[in-house]
């Protein structure tokens, strides 16, 4: 018997057989193992919408959030341009107007 393919979401290795798929019965995603996937090397980074980030994309603020050690807070709707992808608990490193270099949670922004 030969070996099937692990998932290439959540690298179980109890995946099976449907029709002309391979289907994962932990996460439950189903792929084509004969078609090649789009390479993603690294990680993946999603706004609050589930839209994907990639770097120098620009964002927006979706609440206000609070600067640690600063009595201003970054308002809504502030948009910010040019994010670098890092693979942290704050996923979005970029420079905003006012308050300089600052980390961000991408959960908090939505893609502009």
């Amino acid at each position: 018997m030969a070996e099937l393919a692990p998932c290439p979401l959540c690298k179980s290795t109890f995946t099976y057989e449907m029709d002309n798929l391979l289907v994962c019965p932990e996460c439950g995603h189903e792929w084509n193992p004969e078609e090649k996937e789009a390479a993603t090397e690294g990680f993946v980074v999603k706004d609050c919408n589930g839209n994907i980030l990639q770097n120098g994309d620009a964002v927006v603020t979706i609440k206000n959030l609070p600067v640690r050690g600063s009595s201003q807070s970054i308002k809504a709707g502030t948009k910010v341009r040019n994010i670098r992808l890092v693979d942290s608990d704050h996923n979005i490193d970029c420079k905003i107007d006012g308050f300089g270099a600052m980390a961000l949670k991408s959960e908090f922004v939505k893609k502009a």
